[in-house]
C-alpha cells in the first residue's frame, strides 16, 4: 500500500497471476522508488527544460493575444494549441487554471465546476496557471498580467510584492535550506509590502507568528515537479511532520533542499473574501488590518508567480525564465504585441 500524503488516498498493490511467488516489502520499496524520483538525472532535466520552454512559449502567445471580450477558455484553447502545434506537447500536465478578475482569487479554478467560462473584462488581472507535459514529464508555470496590458496602481503593488517574494526565495533556496523557511520568507516579503501599502499595520514578525500571511497566501510555496505535476517524495527523508498551522499545513514538502531537486517557487497574494472576513472577525488578527484600505483591494482577485527551478550548489536554474516577469517587462511585451496584431 502506498499512501498519498496530500489526499490520504491509498494505492493498493497490483494484482497479477503468480504474485505470491514474489516476496516484496512495499513499505520499503515504495519510499525508495519515490526517493529516486526526487532527484533528477541529466536526461530527465533535459526533457523538463524542454517542457518548461514550451510552457513559456505558450504563455507568451496567450499574453500576445489576450483581449477583453475573449473568454477564459479561449485562452486555455490557445495555450493547448501552441503547446502541441509548436512544441509537440500533446498533453497538458494538469487542468488549466485560466482565471481572470475575481476568479484569480480561486486557487484551483478551471475544473468542471468552474471551467474557465468567464468573459475577460478590460483591466482584469489574468492569473494563468498552465503547463504542458513532454514525454510524461510535467511543467508548471503561472503568469499574471492585466488583460489590457497596463497595471493599475493597486495591481502593481500586489504584483510587485509577489514578484519580490519569488525572487527572494529563488536566491535563498540553496542546498541545506529547509523549504519551510522559504515559505516563511515569502510570507515575510509579501506582508512587508502589504504593510507599506497601508493594507496591514503592526509588526511583521508578529504577523508571521499569528499566521496573517496565510490569509493572503493560504497555499504552500511550491512542490516537487517531475513525472507528476505534484511529484512524490515531499514527506520522505528529513521532512518535518506536516504542520497544523494555517498556510504551513498546506506545504507539499518540508524537506531540506538538495542538488537535483526540481521544485516550483510559486508565492501568491489573493483577496479571498471568506478568509478576509474570518480574519477581521478574529480579535487576534483584526488589529493588523486597515479595513478602509483593504476594501479598495477586494475584488482584485489575486496574483501568483510560479517558476520551475532546479536546485544546484553553484546557483539555481530557473527553467521558466523566458517569460516577461517584471511589471515593466510585461507592459512592454504586451504593448509590442498589440503593435504587431
Amino acid at each position: 500500500r502506498a499512501e498519498n500524503t496530500d489526499s490520504d488516498n491509498v494505492l493498493e498493490p497490483a494484482e497479477f497471476e503468480g504474485k505470491n511467488e514474489f516476496n516484496v516489502d512495499v513499505k520499503l520499496l515504495y519510499p525508495i522508488i519515490a526517493e529516486l524520483r526526487v532527484f533528477k538525472t541529466n536526461l530527465e532535466l533535459e526533457v523538463m527544460r524542454y517542457a518548461a520552454r514550451i510552457a513559456c512559449d505558450a504563455h507568451k502567445m496567450v499574453m500576445r493575444q489576450v483581449k477583453s471580450g475573449y473568454y477564459e477558455y479561449q485562452m486555455e484553447s490557445l495555450f493547448r494549441h501552441t503547446s502541441y502545434f509548436h512544441g509537440g506537447c500533446r498533453h497538458l500536465a494538469y487542468t488549466c487554471i485560466g482565471a481572470s478578475g475575481e476568479n484569480a482569487a480561486i486557487l484551483h479554478y478551471g475544473h468542471h465546476n468552474a471551467p474557465n467560462s468567464k468573459k475577460i473584462l478590460d483591466g482584469d488581472i489574468c492569473n494563468f496557471d498552465m503547463g504542458p507535459e513532454y514525454n510524461c514529464y510535467a511543467s508548471d508555470v503561472t503568469c499574471a498580467f492585466p488583460s489590457n496590458g497596463k497595471f493599475t496602481e493597486k495591481q502593481k503593488i500586489i504584483y510587485n510584492a509577489v514578484y519580490k517574494a519569488n525572487q527572494a526565495v529563488f536566491k535563498a533556496a540553496k542546498p541545506g535550506v529547509r523549504w519551510t523557511d522559504m515559505h516563511l520568507l515569502a510570507e515575510r516579503v509579501i506582508l512587508t509590502d502589504l504593510k507599506a501599502a497601508g493594507i496591514l499595520k503592526g509588526d511583521v514578525e508578529e504577523m508571521l507568528e499569528k499566521r496573517v500571511g496565510a490569509v493572503f497566501m493560504p497555499h504552500g510555496l511550491g512542490h516537487f515537479l517531475g513525472l507528476d505535476v505534484h511529484d512524490v517524495g515531499g514527506y520522505l527523508g528529513d521532512a518535518l511532520l506536516r504542520s497544523k498551522l494555517s498556510g504551513l499545513k498546506s506545504l507539499r514538502t518540508t524537506r531540506t533542499l538538495k542538488e537535483r531537486m526540481v521544485i516550483t517557487i510559486e508565492p501568491g497574494c489573493y483577496f479571498i473574501d471568506t478568509l478576509l472576513d474570518k480574519a477581521l472577525a478574529d480579535p487576534e488578527l483584526a488589529g493588523f488590518f486597515n479595513n478602509d484600505v483593504l476594501k479598495g483591494y477586494r475584488g482584485l482577485g489575486g496574483v501568483r508567480i510560479e517558476d520551475d527551478v532546479i536546485i544546484w550548489e553553484k546557483g539555481n536554474e530557473n527553467m521558466s525564465a523566458d517569460v516577461p516577469r517584471t511589471v515593466e517587462q510585461i507592459e512592454t511585451f504586451m504593448t509590442k504585441s498589440e503593435d504587431h496584431d
